[in-house]
Order: structure tokens, then C-alpha cells, then sequence
């Protein structure tokens, strides 16, 4: 207001004739308008401080670090980095933890080895699953599928280790105990994503059958493997048989030929030109086997030549001309039976 006030008298006044009162009279208003300027800064001054503490007590509380066993920044010598995209701090920014001492599996007895499985870490993890295989221990059906059922729902993009390790070691005891287990899995979803091709493959070696419902699901799944390995573990049922005789036409070759194995011992015959076709280019114990149900006096000549000339599959295919109920296989296995 003083210097406005100033200003204006400054304003009014009839101009000097001499250029000495005048720098005299600038340098006055000059004077009167940088008083007038610090006083309203020290005015802010005062008001900011007068705000201060009603700022201070809506700020949030600090947050002891300690307590969460947390460390600062400036602790750990360098800034956190907020776009790594990890979970944990790593072995460059706290001090080294110690890490759980590894069990041996084969020191284990059988009560400590099944124990310990349900909780087992990563570390020890396969280790563990894989003994319990190498005993073929029954006891442990039960923990290995604790360990499995501990990880539902997760696994959608990468498959959940433990739940692999514990599949492996269902296989490798191959009970009918382990393949309920392992049909559990498939039909409760604790298995997804890329686990569920081992599960479903874990089911197809052990032996088990799965319901039609939801074979459905998996002989119309995206994945070939899949669609491949349900066709080897499901039942045979009558709502099955369509979607089977489908998938002989499937693009994908291992698709095609295990739907015609599914039928062949289902005693379909349109599985046989595949069959056949099968003996003659590429014979394997699951063919042999599949062929006996439907075959006809081609298929017995193709399984008599293979007895005879692959050491590695005659006793399949011996096996499979006893089963057919025609004389003339009847006769090749005496023949074979007898060689002299």
C-alpha cells in the first residue's frame, strides 16, 4: 500500500527541471517499494510457520523399519530398485542368509521319509519324491499327494515344480493307491496349466481310467499331448466312442494313433486299417496289444512275421495271437510255441 500510495504522489507532482532531484526522488520510491516487498516475505514466512505443525500432524506416522526387519536404502548402500520385477531383495543387498541344511533321502527310514513329505522345500523336494519312487513305498500315496494338493490353484503359466516331483514319484510306485491320487488330481483341477499334460500322462502309464465327463474335456483340449495321453486313460464309455472315432482323423499323427488304440481294444473295428497299417510301418507292445481285439487274417500274418523276426516284441505278439480267437492264429503261436 506504500508503495502504490507513493507511486501515485510521485505521479501528481509536476516534473523537475532538474535531472538531479529526480534521480533523487527514483531512488527514494526505489527504496520505499523493497521495504515494502520484505516485509510482506517476512509476512509468509510467519504464516508458513504458524502452518507447519497442523501439516505435520496430518502427515502419516514413519514407519519402523526394524520392526518388519526391513533395512533403508541408505543402509544398504544403494537404492532400492522399484522395477526389477523381484519379489525379494537380493544376495548384493542384505546380509546372507542361512539357508535350511539339505536332507539325504536315502538316510531316511520310511516313517521320517513320508513325514516330511508334505512340507517339503524346493531344495529337498525331488530329492525326497524320488527316494519314495525308488522304494515304491505305498505309505507315502497319501504325503505325495499332500505335497501336490499344497499348490492348488497355482501353475496356470509355469509348471509347479513340487507337483511335477510328486507326479514322478506316483509313477514310479505304479499302485492302483497312486493312480486314485493322481485321477484326484485331474478331476479336483489341483493340476493346470502345463502340469496337467504329467498328470494326464501320470494317469495313462499307473493305469487309471478317468470319468467320461471329464475325458470329454481333455480328449477335446488344445494340446495335442493331451488329447493323445486321454485317449490311453479313459473309459470306454458309450458318450466317449464318438469323440474317439473323430480324433482317428486328428491332424496331429500321436492323436490319431493313440485314438485307434483306444478303439482297437475297445473292439472297434474302425480302428483296423490304422492298426494295420501301424504293424507294418512302426509295431510297438501298445499296437500289438490294441490289434488283438479287432484283428483279422492280415493282422495275424503281420504278428507272426514279428515274433519271428523282433526279439524285442515277439513275446507281445505271441501273447496277442493266443488271444484271438481264430485257428489260424492259433496255429502260428503253436508253431512259435514249438519251433521244432
Amino acid at each position: 500500500m506504500v508503495a502504490t500510495a507513493t507511486v501515485a504522489h510521485f505521479a501528481t507532482r509536476q516534473p523537475h527541471s532538474n535531472s538531479r532531484m529526480c534521480a533523487e526522488e527514483k531512488g527514494r520510491l526505489r527504496g520505499v517499494a523493497s521495504a515494502g516487498w520484505l516485509r510482506a516475505a517476512e509476512q509468509d514466512r510467519v504464516d508458513v510457520a504458524e502452518a507447519r505443525p497442523a501439516l505435520t500432524n496430518r502427515m502419516p506416522p514413519r514407519v519402523d523399519l526394524d520392526r518388519y526387519g526391513l533395512q533403508h536404502a541408505s543402509v544398504l548402500g544403494r537404492q532400492l530398485d522399484l522395477f526389477s520385477g523381484r519379489g525379494f531383495p537380493g544376495s548384493d543387498e542384505v546380509a546372507a542368509r542361512v539357508e535350511p541344511a539339505r536332507l539325504v533321502p536315502s538316510g531316511l527310514d520310511d516313517a521320517t521319509l513320508v513325514a516330511v513329505l508334505p512340507e517339503a522345500r524346493l531344495a529337498n523336494c525331488r530329492a525326497l519324491c524320488e527316494e519314495a519312487g525308488r522304494r515304491r513305498l505305498t505309505a507315502a500315496v497319501p504325503a505325495l499327494e499332500a505335497l501336490c494338493q499344497r499348490f492348488k490353484g497355482f501353475g496356470v503359466e509355469h509348471a509347479v515344480p513340487e507337483q511335477i516331483a510328486a507326479l514322478h514319484g506316483l509313477v514310479a510306485i505304479r499302485t492302483h493307491e497312486a493312480g486314485v491320487a493322481v485321477a484326484r488330481f485331474i478331476t479336483g483341477n489341483v493340476v493346470q496349466g502345463p502340469a496337467l499334460y504329467e498328470a494326464v500322462r501320470a494317469a495313462a502309464i499307473i493305469g487309471c481310467r478317468l470319468p467320461p465327463g471329464f475325458s470329454l474335456k481333455l480328449l477335446r483340449h488344445n494340446d495335442p499331448r493331451i488329447r493323445a495321453a486321454a485317449c490311453r486313460c479313459t473309459q470306454l464309455h458309450a458318450e466317449v466312442i464318438p469323440l474317439l472315432l473323430d480324433l482317428l482323423d486328428d491332424l496331429h499323427g500321436t492323436v490319431a494313433f493313440a485314438a485307434a488304440c483306444a478303439l482297437g481294444r475297445a473292439g472297434r473295428i474302425e480302428a483296423r486299417p490304422m492298426l494295420t497299417r501301424l504293424l507294418r510301418e512302426g509295431p510297438t507292445a501298445e499296437v500289438i496289444d490294441a490289434v488283438s481285439s479287432v484283428a483279422d487274417e492280415d493282422c495275424i500274418v503281420q504278428l507272426g512275421r514279428i515274433a519271428r523276426t523282433n526279439v524285442e516284441l515277439s513275446a507281445a505278439a505271441i501273447d496277442a495271437l493266443d488271444a484271438i480267437d481264430n485257428p489260424r492264429a492259433q496255429g502260428i503261436a503253436e508253431t512259435l510255441h514249438d519251433p521244432a
